[in-house]
């Protein structure tokens, strides 16, 4: 391993500044993720599981969207291979995700890889292709993501179990999941960065609207569907016509 792409042993991470850059670019978002994982945790807290698996969800998928989608499908006593077909596609952009760090994360151990993969996040992506938009590994990348990683994962999850743990105390009627859904607005807002994203954006919700009276929050798994295909379709259409493309 090239021992340029991770900081210096002797210094603890939190000490690099590229560390410290990562936490900096993160925290504008924060409020936002705060209020979404307070909202799923209100929403897991309320649907009538129990706190264990409440918390258990909350710790180990770690993912916003998915949770809220098989919250109501675990209360309504949808079949399991429903739950987890339903999160899968939810979690599906982690795979894209992914497979984009993939060029500037190859030189770690397999390790450190897996650690990262449980730790990545939509924005979190969104910041580091930002910083570094040349997908190659650079020195000051591992400490940047864990800047922007460690952050999102302390204040979400910190957000998730005050929610959940307040659940109880904080009815729905509150409005929660409104706030809930305009700090996802917002979210979504900051990744829409090239025209596959909007033209996705935009099927995604048409689709989803379209297929609402399929049962178990099915519209949801068409919604990602049809997303995929246009975001794909759009895309090749661009590449075809980007100047010097072959035909």
């Amino acid at each position: 391993m090239n021992s340029a792409h991770t900081p210096p042993p002797s210094r603890p991470i939190w000490r690099d500044p590229d560390f410290r850059l990562g936490l900096r670019d993160m925290a504008p978002l924060l409020p936002a993720i705060a209020v979404w994982g307070v909202v799923t945790g209100v929403t897991m807290a309320n649907s009538g599981m129990g706190l264990v698996l409440a918390v258990a969800m909350s710790m180990l998928v770690f993912g916003g969207a998915a949770q809220l989608v098989a919250t109501p499908l675990v209360a309504a006593g949808a079949p399991l291979w429903v739950v987890l077909a339903t999160a899968a596609c939810v979690n599906l952009r982690f795979v894209v995700l992914s497979v984009a760090w993939r060029p500037y994360f190859r030189v770690h151990p397999r390790g450190v890889r897996w650690s990262l993969a449980y730790f990545a996040a939509d924005m979190n992506y969104v910041l580091f292709v930002q910083r570094y938009p040349k997908p190659e590994p650079q020195p000051g990348q591992l400490a940047y993501f864990w800047g922007g990683a460690w952050s999102n994962w302390a204040v979400w999850h910190g957000a998730s179990l005050l929610g959940i743990f307040m659940g109880d105390r904080v009815p729905l009627s509150w409005g929660f999941g409104f706030a809930g859904t305009l700090a996802l607005v917002g979210l979504v807002g900051a990744m829409l960065k090239d025209r596959v994203s909007l033209v996705a954006l935009v099927v995604a919700g048409s689709a989803s609207v379209a297929a609402w009276s399929l049962p178990l929050k099915l519209n949801i798994v068409v919604a990602i569907a049809a997303a995929v295909v246009a975001g794909l379709a759009v895309d090749a259409m661009l590449r075809r016509h980007r100047p010097g493309a072959s035909v």
